[in-house]
């Protein structure tokens, strides 16, 4: 998966990052990947993360959810599938601001990364024919996602991880769902990773990882 934030209210304040100077914005995802991609663009777009607006940080997104129910004024940064899911129960709440489409302004060679797929180096050196098979049934499930949506939806709802296939549907463009490999994958990765680790260290464990971290 790559991008998934997205920042939303219920009105129209906002057209740019650059609105929401002298706003407060609710977020979750402190001291983690979201508030360092938050920092990272307000910061690249000449905005003081610390000085030029009040970010507060939520526990989860429910209670990010709780302020804009509560406040019509309210403005919150939330990932996918929970926006789609949240603008289904607060009218007039919309995606104001999708920081993946913000990243990509900035053309810094890299993208935002939020889930990656990992194996255990010993597997990988032992069982090399299972790890290409599963890549391969891996990538065939990531086109299945973005050739039949409404069949992806449907299985969502099935499973559980969405009550309702027609919110899967609607979540799924949003949710970046991408298959990258090899050269590819490390050059969005590797990029990323730097960003990260200028903005926290801790974030990224300390240190960048060696070429060996990347499954070519």
């Amino acid at each position: 998966m790559l991008g998934v934030l997205n920042i939303v209210e219920r009105g129209e304040t906002l057209q740019s990052l650059e609105d929401l100077k002298g706003k407060s914005l609710y977020a979750t995802g402190q001291g983690a990947t979201p508030e360092a991609v938050l920092r990272y663009l307000l910061t690249e777009n000449g905005i003081d993360p610390d000085a030029d607006l009040t970010i507060q940080w939520c526990a989860d997104t429910t209670e990010a959810l709780s302020y804009i129910t509560e406040d019509a004024q309210a403005i919150a940064m939330l990932p996918q599938p929970f926006v789609t899911a949240a603008c289904a129960k607060v009218e007039d709440l919309r995606v104001a601001l999708d920081l993946s489409e913000e990243w990509e302004k900035l053309d810094n060679g890299c993208e935002i990364v939020t889930g990656v797929l990992v194996v255990r180096r010993t597997f990988a050196q032992e069982h090399p024919e299972e790890v290409a098979a599963f890549l391969e049934e891996y990538q065939a499930s990531v086109d299945y996602v973005t050739e039949d949506p409404e069949g992806t939806a449907a299985l969502i709802e099935k499973y559980g991880i969405m009550a309702s296939a027609t919110l899967a549907q609607k979540a799924l463009p949003g949710c970046s769902v991408t298959f990258l490999a090899a050269e590819e994958m490390k050059e969005v990765l590797s990029g990323y990773l730097e960003i990260l680790f200028s903005s926290d260290p801790k974030i990224v464990g300390g240190k960048l990882p060696e070429e060996d971290f990347y499954f070519m």
